[in-house]
Order: C-alpha cells, then structure tokens, then sequence
C-alpha cells in the first residue's frame, strides 16, 4: 500500500519515496521496475516533486541521474525523516494486530519488587523478544502516559480514582493502610491507631497532578471516622510528604509498602479502621490488547489481600 501523505507543505509522500529510490539505484529505468511503474510515470512524479521543491533535484547524463545541490540536500534532510516515519508505522501496525515487541510499564518504585518482577520473569521466559521499558511515574504521570498513549500499563492506587470507561482496570491487591507519625507524636508508641485518634492532627496532602484523588480519599475516610480532615501541605513527592512529617509534625496515610524502609524522625503504624485499606490496581489502554500485556496481566496477582 502507497501513502499519500504530504511531509510539509504540500510535499507528497510517495513522490518522495519515488524520489529515494532513483536515487538508490541510480537509474530512472530501473527506479521504475521496482516500483512497477512506468518510466514515463516516474519521470511526471519526479518532475511534480520538483516543482513543489523549486528546484532540480536530479542531474541527467548518459551514465544515469546524479543529485543536485538541492537533491543532496532534500536527500540527506529527509532520510531521518522517512526512517522514522517507517519506524512509528511499523510499531502502530504491529500495536494494531496486538503484536508489539515492546512494553512499556509504568510504576511506582516502591511496589515493583512485590507485584511486578515475578510477572516480567515470567514475561521474559514466553516472549523473550520483547523489549521492557519500565518509567518510574507517578500515579498522575501514569495517567497522563496512559491516555496519551505513552506507556501500555500502570501500576496506580485506588484513590486516584481511575475511570474504567478510559481505561481497563484490575485490582492486585488490597493492603493495609499505615498512618507516618512524627517520632514524638503521643501515639508513636501505640501498636497501631484508630483514624480517630488523628481528629486533632493535621494531614499531608497531595498534589493533584502527582497524586490525583489523594486529598479526597483521605477526607472520606476521616469523615467515616467521624471528623473532618485538615490538610497542613500538598508534598509533590514521597520524600517530601515525609520530611512534612517531621518539620510540621503532621501525619501521612500511605499503603504499607510505601512504608517499609525507616526514616529518622518517623513512625509507621498500621491503622486499625476495618474501612482503611488500599487497594492497588493494574490500568492499561481499551482496545485490543498486545500478547504481552496478556501475559504479564495473567501474570500479576488478582485482589490478594494482606492485613
């Protein structure tokens, strides 16, 4: 199949690619048998492209067609350009029969140990032609990715609550939630907490571009607790939600996993609350889904539950 696309002005796509093959083989006569078009026909594509460049852009002599200044130029400007148009096509294509040789995973660092490397072990052994590309994103830079087509899967939480009418989702598990306390803080001994506890306290937001629906779902769960919850400051990062923890003696609700490792000045303690849990979900683009994806979705877990 041809393509008539125009590249710029209105320089067509195919009198390009007719251009380039002359220019391959040197010969106007034997351009036009690999095309399987006449020499006649390829002469008025050459002349046209000509005349929307404004120039020559092939010497004739007896010994066959040479580039001009011009050719030359429009030959060397163009090559990246056709290269990587092949290359888009090529993948769009292979995206569109469920057939592409790469997967773009984006994640959050601090739940790729858990849920994804088991599933890319096995990913690697059925289809080891297929090259992983892993974004460490946040949940919001996940969706954005998601709906601009950036990447193919996500690894996004619960309360940012996602839109199953934009996107395919599936829970892998449901956790705990923990509550980071300052090391101070009066419950910082306590084996666990009641978000009740909290009515006095203030909380760590979240950005919305970074943590969309963070501020909400907390706001809800205090309100089940029977209390309204004050947001002190939105962090724009993990690390800056819990340095907030300790230099304005807030508290942090975060899933369990994003509590593992110990920070100074901060204490994490599970909330006791029946309703706290969080819930982490696999998102990945409607419309046909890749061989790979499929297998690394029948790979991850399915609601696995802790706590």
């Amino acid at each position: 199949m041809r393509f008539s696309h125009s590249l710029g002005g209105n320089v067509n796509l195919t009198l390009l690619r007719s251009f380039f093959t002359i220019v391959e083989h040197g010969s106007l006569s034997q351009a036009a048998e690999r095309l399987h078009v006449s020499q006649s026909t390829l002469s008025r594509q050459l002349q046209a492209l000509e005349q929307e460049i404004g120039a020559a852009l092939l010497e004739r002599g007896p010994g066959g067609v040479a580039l001009s200044a011009t050719g030359h130029a429009l030959f060397d400007g163009m090559q990246p350009v056709l290269a990587s148009f092949d290359t888009v096509l090529g993948e769009v294509r292979r995206r569109a029969r469920g057939q592409s040789e790469e997967l773009r995973i984006g994640y959050l660092l601090s739940a790729a140990s858990d849920y994804l490397n088991p599933a890319l072990v096995a990913l690697r052994q059925t289809h080891p032609e297929v090259k992983v590309r892993m974004l460490d994103l946040s949940p919001g830079e996940q969706i954005a990715a998601l709906r601009k087509g950036d990447i193919d899967v996500g690894l996004i939480g619960q309360e940012n609550g996602l839109q199953s009418k934009e996107f395919y989702v599936r829970t892998l598990a449901v956790l705990p939630v923990m509550v980071a306390i300052p090391a101070d803080h009066k419950l910082a001994a306590a084996e666990s907490v009641k978000l009740g506890e909290l009515r006095k306290d203030v909380f760590v937001g979240a950005h919305d571009g970074d943590l969309p629906g963070h501020n909400p779902w907390v706001a809800r769960l205090c309100k089940r607790a029977g209390f309204r919850a004050r947001f002190v400051q939105d962090a724009d990062s993990l690390t800056h939600a819990l340095a907030l923890v300790v230099t304005e003696g807030a508290v942090l609700l975060l899933p369990d996993y994003a509590a593992q490792r110990p920070v100074p000045g901060v204490v994490f303690r599970p909330l006791s609350d029946t309703g706290a849990k969080w819930q982490l979900m696999v998102a990945w683009l409607r419309g046909k889904t890749s061989a790979p994806v499929k297998v690394l979705l029948a790979t991850l877990p399915t609601a696995k539950r802790r706590g």
